[in-house]
């Protein structure tokens, strides 16, 4: 074989390489990631591409593509990753999964629903001008530490009714009530009379 002929068979066997990542460094306008694809070399510095709009930082020991232009390994980049331990698996034809393995959390695109499970940590919705959920059905929240709003006023288009397990009442009917109710005054008048005072004088 002629000395082109090995230099372009070379080239064309370093065109794609692989190994698992071993350090990220994330701190940068362009991602790098170092790697062993080999037991006799570790590449450095390697630049990783990402879809836009998405982002990550592998964990140690994912699998990662290594493509170098032209088989040129000092022109390399990093352009598929695969973290074995903590991919979701068992997805249906046209579901998507967005998940940060070691954490436990994903954004799950299922077919027919979509499921966030935050795997026990808190979920921020930070800057917000303004947030709105249109449901065309019911719009349920459990929360058994309680529910807590900071703000200055609370508006509903239609009642509130509490204790709605337990016979509770809406805020319509106790107003209905409280507008209505009178109060017995007793020993008022003979001494053993007992009168209903008028419905207050400023309605609720």
């Amino acid at each position: 074989m002629s000395d082109y002929g090995e230099r372009h068979y070379l080239r064309t066997m370093m065109m794609v390489r692989r190994g698992k990542i071993s350090l990220v460094d994330d701190s940068g306008l362009i991602q790098r990631v170092q790697l062993p694809p080999s037991g006799l070399e570790t590449r450095d510095n390697l630049p990783r591409i990402a879809e836009y709009g998405l982002t990550s930082n592998p964990p140690e020991g994912t699998d990662a593509y290594i493509l170098n232009i032209g088989g040129d390994p000092s022109n390399g980049a990093v352009v598929g990753t695969n973290h074995q331990k903590t991919r979701p698996t068992g997805l249906q034809s046209g579901e998507t999964q967005i998940y940060n393995g070691p954490a436990g959390t994903s954004l799950y695109l299922a077919n027919g629903e979509i499921v966030v499970n935050a795997n026990g940590q808190p979920v921020n919705v930070n800057n917000a001008s303004d947030v709105t959920w249109t449901c065309t059905g019911k719009f349920k929240v459990v929360a058994p530490g309680g529910i807590e709003f900071d703000t200055p006023l609370v508006i509903s288009t239609g009642d509130i009714e509490d204790n709605a397990g337990t016979g509770g009442s809406t805020m319509k009917t106790m107003r209905t009530e409280y507008n209505e109710h009178g109060h017995p005054v007793v020993d008022v008048q003979t001494g053993g009379s007992t009168i209903t005072t008028g419905t207050p004088t400023v309605p609720e």
